[in-house]
């Protein structure tokens, strides 16, 4: 069986498509298999419907100089170069709210397709710089993988899961989870941060080797 991975993350988190794609670079060096389970996080559940100027978002939230923002974004297209995910940093780059597009997802699963959509609006976001709190956009992107745009459309414009995303944020948070990525492996071990290939291998290799 699959090991089972619950991830806590957003989609305009940097740190949350590099430390997938570590975990899925670890299972694939180790051949310990995960099954992955996607949960829902907002970074910024009260932004404005514009969203914000990332760097001025960035400067303003943690404190950052320009210089230290630009060394961050370096640093994390080098990660996501060497991981076959592609950082397109602008100076013009917004960060926006994902309560929609935490419900997307959660549609989605009801197909199969969570996984998928969580990809894809990730590279939508990070890749291809769409606005992701855009209906339009949150539309196309889950015509692009195989979801019924009509529907998908239905579900945004009623918000029928917003208030079971909250419900699911709110346990999370209420589990300690404060940022993310978050993961909790074999529904037992919560791992916070983006920890790198190989302590991502050695935590598989442990929890596989007391499975048996």
């Amino acid at each position: 069986m699959p090991l089972r991975v619950d991830i806590i993350s957003d989609v305009v988190c940097p740190w949350c498509a590099v430390g997938y794609r570590q975990l899925k670079q670890a299972s694939a060096e180790t051949g310990h298999e995960i099954g992955v389970y996607w949960h829902p996080f907002e970074l910024n559940p009260d932004m404005v419907p514009e969203g914000e100027n990332l760097k001025d978002h960035i400067k303003d939230k943690y404190g950052s100089s320009d210089e230290q923002s630009a060394q961050t974004r370096a640093h994390l297209k080098a990660l996501g170069d060497d991981l076959g995910f592609a950082f397109n940093f602008q100076d013009d780059s917004r960060i926006y709210n994902t309560l929609k597009a935490h419900q997307l997802i959660h549609w989605a699963g009801e197909d199969g397709k969570s996984h998928d959509l969580k990809q894809a609006l990730l590279k939508a976001y990070f890749t291809d710089g769409k606005d992701v709190s855009d209906v339009d956009v949150l539309v196309a992107t889950a015509a692009s993988v195989g979801l019924d745009a009509g529907k998908a459309r239905t579900v945004l414009d009623t918000d029928e899961f917003a208030e079971l995303v909250r419900s699911k944020e709110a346990f999370w948070q209420n589990k300690g989870v404060r940022g993310v990525p978050a993961m909790v492996f074999a529904e037992k071990y919560l791992v916070t941060g983006a920890q790198g290939t190989e302590n991502y291998a050695n935590i598989l290799t442990q929890l596989s080797e007391n499975k048996q």
